[in-house]
């Protein structure tokens, strides 16, 4: 996507050089820039470099509850992280947005055209501002172009209600004048962008109030109701629905693999192209052994996905060391289709779990494709979902539970079963019990059994599309980051283990390496420290046991960077981070 704008920029240039009527190109002003409907739709196009790009998005749930990597966030250990180290606070993008909100008006069109164009502008800023609260908390609010000399410059910043209340009134200009024509090619903002974005800030910004105990119901139920409305408009546009195209058990991944997105329910994509030249790198990232973070998803969160038949895995008795290949079997479609399980292959060989590149066991599938082709280099080129139709049913879920009328069975029949239905589960009625397993390992003291599925369904749905961090922070849940990275079920040391019973074995986690190798055996070291087994020489795979992870509560913001704050006394720095 930020290809083709660039693109459409150095054509612009090349006309202006090419027009002797025209100004030369480094004397452009707002008389001659803000005329045409063409002069603001090459300007807007700017806009888009503030959108996340796909290897942004691959890597958003490195720092979560339900993933482990190499390491550890220094976010997570105790003084490791400081105002020094944090970054964030860059303003360049809403001088240009701000810039054209100030000249747009002047350009000779029907009005329709102009409020399409500052809808855009807007909907740019909302996103600019977001991502900046959800950091930060209180930031100081611009709507204007500054000046080098203008004094509002060294202000401080603005209550974070004041400053949401005005990304609301963004969204919602943005949802009232951007036009409604659906973009097949999934890669430019609409109307139905604007109402699903505008559902998930909204969603956001609710529960945050809530599970961050501000007392402010009203303000609660305003931001809920906002969140429902917008999904509710999507869904009733009839523009969308989920992808239950081909192959059940590749009608999920299909979605995050092809090159051309599904159009039918991705609303928004980081668009990869070949031809182009515009890829990302999530073959790379995560079929490396020394570039990528070798993220995999821990057992707690495995262990979520519900058996085929609808009924709860952690309800089994003796889940928790059955060994893999058998704890995988008979679940949730969506399992084979975000990890290495089963009968797996890539080129037409079959690929077990590979410890070179796992520290779990549970290596990711989702976003990487078939061929070796990428695996060493940063060329995929399969697009990136950054908001999807599964997701708009997700929020309107969360804000009809999370509102006092609670979710009905018509809202569940309309919202989570036909995700459900879609990941083969045979039983989608709505629960009516409580998962012990969720509250214990997830969600502490929340007992009301829907809301529980909606977070089950949420949290498996959106795996690594980086949702998860956020999540943890607007529901007060940011001590799940310190909970232990575990593995797959290890029977026993010195055991060879065939994970994808192909009937070659995949990997022995073993004290010593044996001088003699069985060829195609991954020997994963037990050191005691870094790596050990839950019940000494058997148990769960405990990775990176070693290092104490610690949360304290002012961590659900960052700290203003040290340079700014230098530079800006005004700012304040947020509790507890000087």
């Amino acid at each position: 996507m930020k290809k083709s704008v660039y693109l459409l920029l150095m054509l612009a240039m090349v006309a202006c050089k090419t027009d002797l009527n025209l100004r030369p190109f480094d004397k452009l002003s707002p008389d001659n820039a803000f005329n045409t409907e063409s002069d603001l739709q090459l300007y807007a196009n700017s806009f888009y470099k503030i959108l996340p790009d796909g290897n942004s998005i691959i890597r958003g749930d490195v720092m979560s509850d339900v993933m482990a990597g190499k390491d550890v966030n220094n976010f997570l250990i105790k003084g490791g992280y400081s105002a020094t180290q944090s970054s964030g606070w860059t303003w360049t993008d809403l001088r240009n947005i701000n810039y054209f909100l100030a000249h747009y008006g002047q350009a000779k069109i029907p009005d329709e055209a102009k409020n399409h164009y500052a809808g855009m502008a807007r909907f740019f800023r909302a996103m600019f501002y977001f991502e900046k609260v959800k950091r930060f908390g209180d930031v100081p609010w611009y709507s204007k172009p500054l000046e080098m000399n203008d004094p509002a410059l060294y202000k401080g910043r603005d209550p974070r209600a004041a400053v949401m209340d005005s990304v609301l009134a963004d969204l919602d200009f943005a949802c009232a004048n951007i036009r409604a024509k659906k973009d097949v090619t999934c890669s430019q903002i609409t109307k139905w962008v604007a109402l699903a974005y505008k559902s998930r800030v909204c969603l956001f910004e609710g529960t945050f109030l809530r599970y961050h105990s501000t007392n402010n119901q009203l303000a609660e139920k305003k931001w809920l109701q906002a969140s429902l409305d917008a999904a509710d408009e999507v869904i009733k546009s009839g523009q969308y629905t989920l992808n239950t195209a081909g192959d059940p058990t590749m009608n999920y991944r299909n979605l995050f693999i092809n090159e051309t997105p599904s159009a039918n329910e991705i609303i928004l994509a980081y668009v990869c192209n070949k031809s182009m030249r515009v890829f990302n790198d999530a073959n790379w990232y995560f079929t490396s052994a020394t570039y990528g973070n070798r993220i995999s998803l821990v057992k707690t969160f495995a262990d979520t996905y519900l058996n085929i038949d609808g009924s709860r895995f952690t309800d089994k008795p003796g889940f928790d060391n059955l060994p893999f290949n058998e704890e995988v079997k008979n679940r949730d479609l969506r399992l084979q289709q975000t990890i290495r399980m089963g009968n797996y292959s890539r080129e037409g060989q079959v690929a077990a779990p590979d410890f070179t590149y796992t520290y779990t066991g549970y290596q990711p599938v989702k976003f990487t494709l078939d061929s070796k082709a990428t695996d060493g280099v940063a060329e995929n080129n399969n697009s990136i979902p950054i908001i999807r139709y599964a997701e708009v049913l997700l929020n309107k879920a969360e804000a009809k539970a999370e509102l006092n009328g609670g979710l009905s069975t018509d809202d569940w029949n309309a919202t989570i079963k036909p995700l459900r239905q879609r990941a083969g589960l045979k039983n989608t009625d709505m629960p009516s019990t409580v998962d012990p397993y969720l509250v214990s390992q997830f969600y502490g003291n929340l007992k009301v059994p829907v809301l529980l599925e909606v977070r089950r369904e949420r949290a498996i749905e959106l795996i690594m599309e980086g949702f998860r961090f956020y999540d943890l922070m607007r529901w007060g849940l940011g001590g799940l980051l310190t909970n232990p990275y575990v593995g797959l079920y290890v029977p026993a040391m010195d055991v060879l283990m065939d994970l994808n019973e192909d009937g070659k074995p995949d990997v022995s986690f073993v004290k010593k390496v044996p001088a003699t190798k069985v060829p195609g055996v991954y020997y994963f070291l037990i050191d005691g420290d870094q790596t050990r087994l839950s019940a000494g020489t058997s148990g769960n795979l405990i990775w990176l046991g070693n290092i104490v992870r610690t949360w304290e509560d002012y961590k659900y913001l960052y700290p203003i960077p040290y340079n700014d704050l230098s530079l800006n006394p005004a700012l304040k720095q947020n509790p507890f981070w000087n």
